[in-house]
């Protein structure tokens, strides 16, 4: 009930197939024949390629969504334009840092989605959780470090540091081998963000993109190619999860790129919200002067070969390779597009359900917010204006314009191109460290849940205990201190009392999140619509708590905005949904 996703394996599929294809689609499989529009045919596919198709990456395992645009859609009203046709999910074969798990699961979930589904599909795009990283050989595609990924949650000094101090002979940028080595390697990492990172910018986490490829280099230096340092001559370039397994799977053909190490480079691109946390500039949209001049100044080679190309989230990157469409059964015209984040992701599919919330035509984006409860919690909302700060935890991912007319309608489209690029859509927000966790950190059962939920008084806001309940030591928003202890004292009594004060304790947490928000600038100050994701939401009580909240006028929240909050449940949770919007965002604009 209130338990982070789950990727147990699950299959739903709704197929409103003519019956005439559906038929022929049979006949085809019962005789190897080929599909219309598949790989081995010879006739263009594009007159059936209206579905689209989104993976999502979890921390767990990874789930598909296919979708298809809802027919008969009033464009001036805003609506649930997407129908979901099939679903699916599987755990990982192993660890959850383990690439060949995460390619393993999205080929066993294409093995398994409907033939008719995969040989419509117009577009696929992956989501992957944010800032998990990995070097790879840019021929080979094979990871150079190890069998393992620096994942969301790798804090280059928790991972590494020692309490006691390394020698002075520890030498940087040699192949570290032990303790002493991985200490200095970790206070080098340091020194270069310091030296050069912007104060407050989001690279500046120990736990962003920038941190792992910094220390990358700092353990062993990258290798260039037959020039380099790498003893088998390898070229490594950096790849976020989704941009890995895109490209190990469906665009796994190498290009010819000029000479020497550059002959066959395989293309590893990389989507505005991946990129946010290795230093992209989601402003100018390039990467920036001091990241260039930190990478030049660290001796990392051939930077712009390192660095990933960036494109907007469902930008088409590439036709789906020869490869995938023979094994699978794609049709030849199947595009893969730039991907984005599971946060991201799962904004996008809560959404796309606040617009079917509203009944007025002029539904305006900006203030709507999406509320994750799950073993952490996270909020983003849509604001006017760009947000960031580091020792907050706050940070802004832009907000493709291409999502309007499928989350709002296609006047909120034709709205968003005349303005200016000074109303740029930004999706702020951060993630705190207490959240749904606590709850079986503290024994409490889903059946207890449950019963003690039901009647229990909500009326009443205010607790007499002021909780703050995390797990553990440290907190990261919306106030970052690595010291923040836990508060989940005095215990009352009835168990009732205490789940009351705890539920109470997150939701004042959240509410200081969206004040944050606020304070530092973003436009509108607090949110018009939350959609609630997570386990957290199947809690109608939890959900009536906090609507009682956030009506009340705490300071620095006037009341007009606090007075017109409304707190839902989302009807879309799945990031895999989200990622599938955002396959159809610029397929819907050119049609």
């Amino acid at each position: 009930m209130l338990t982070n996703k789950d990727y147990r394996t699950t299959t739903t599929t709704t197929r409103p197939r003519p019956q005439m294809f559906a038929e022929a689609a049979a006949a085809a499989m019962s005789t190897g024949a080929s599909l219309p529009g598949s790989s081995s045919s010879s006739s263009s596919s594009s007159s059936h390629a209206r579905y689209f198709m989104g993976f999502d990456l979890g921390t767990s395992g990874a789930r598909i969504s296919v979708i298809e645009k809802k027919k008969h859609v009033d464009p001036m009203k805003p609506k649930l334009l997407y129908k979901e046709l099939h679903s699916d999910s599987v755990p990982y074969c192993g660890s959850y840092d383990d690439p060949t798990c995460w390619v393993t699961a999205v080929d066993s979930l294409l093995q398994r989605t409907p033939m008719d589904l995969k040989a419509g599909t117009h577009s696929i795009c992956i989501s992957g959780t944010s800032a998990s990283c990995l070097l790879v050989d840019a021929q080979t595609g094979k990871p150079t470090r190890g069998t393992r990924a620096k994942m969301y949650d790798y804090d280059v000094v928790m991972n590494n540091m020692l309490h006691s101090p390394p020698p002075s002979s520890a030498s940087v940028g040699a192949t570290v081998t032990d303790a002493a080595g991985a200490a200095a390697a970790v206070l080098q990492v340091r020194q270069w963000m310091e030296d050069h990172v912007p104060v407050n910018h989001v690279a500046r986490s120990n736990t962003s993109a920038l941190a792992k490829l910094l220390h990358y280099h700092a353990c062993q230096s990258i290798s260039c190619g037959s020039s380099g340092s790498g003893s088998s001559g390898e070229k490594e370039v950096l790849a976020h999860q989704s941009e890995y397994v895109a490209t190990t799977l469906f665009l796994s053909q190498t290009y010819k790129c000029g000479a020497g190490p550059h002959v066959n480079k395989r293309q590893y691109v990389s989507d505005w919200h991946n990129a946010l946390k290795l230093g992209y500039d989601v402003k100018r949209l390039e990467y920036p002067t001091w990241l260039l001049q930190l990478l030049e100044h660290v001796g990392i080679p051939f930077c712009d070969d390192v660095l990933p190309r960036v494109v907007e989230p469902g930008e088409p990157i590439g036709t789906i390779s020869k490869e995938a469409r023979e094994k699978y059964g794609f049709s030849n015209d199947t595009m893969i597009v730039g991907g984005t984040t599971d946060s991201n992701a799962s904004f996008l599919a809560a959404a796309s359900s606040s617009s079917s919330s509203s009944s007025s035509s002029l539904f305006d984006p900006y203030g709507i917010a999406v509320t994750s409860l799950g073993s952490t919690l996270a909020i983003k909302m849509l604001s006017r204006t760009f947000v960031e700060d580091c020792s907050r935890g706050v940070y802004s991912h832009r907000f493709p314009s291409s999502l309007m007319s499928g989350l709002f309608g296609e006047r909120q489209q034709q709205q968003q191109q005349q303005r200016d690029d000074e109303s740029q859509l930004w999706l702020v927000g951060g993630a705190s460290n207490v959240g749904c966790a606590v709850l079986r950190q503290e024994n409490f059962s889903n059946e207890e849940l449950m019963e003690l939920s039901n009647d229990m008084d909500v009326t009443t806001i205010d607790s007499d205990y002021s909780y703050y309940p995390l797990t553990k030591k440290g907190e990261r928003f919306p106030i970052a201190d690595g010291t923040k202890e836990p508060i989940l004292e005095p215990k009352p009594k009835s168990r009732q009392e205490y789940l009351k004060a705890i539920l109470q304790g997150i939701s004042k947490v959240e509410r200081m999140g969206y004040d944050t928000l606020g304070i530092l600038g973003a436009s509108p100050p607090f949110p018009k619509v939350i959609m609630t994701t997570g386990g957290g939401s199947q809690n109608e009580k939890w959900l009536q708590m906090r609507q009682g909240l956030f009506q009340q006028n705490i300071p620095p929240t006037p009341v007009e905005e606090s007075g017109l909050v409304k707190v839902l449940k989302a009807e879309n949770t799945e990031a895999s949904f989200g990622a599938a919007i955002l396959a159809a965002s610029q397929a819907v604009l050119s049609r």
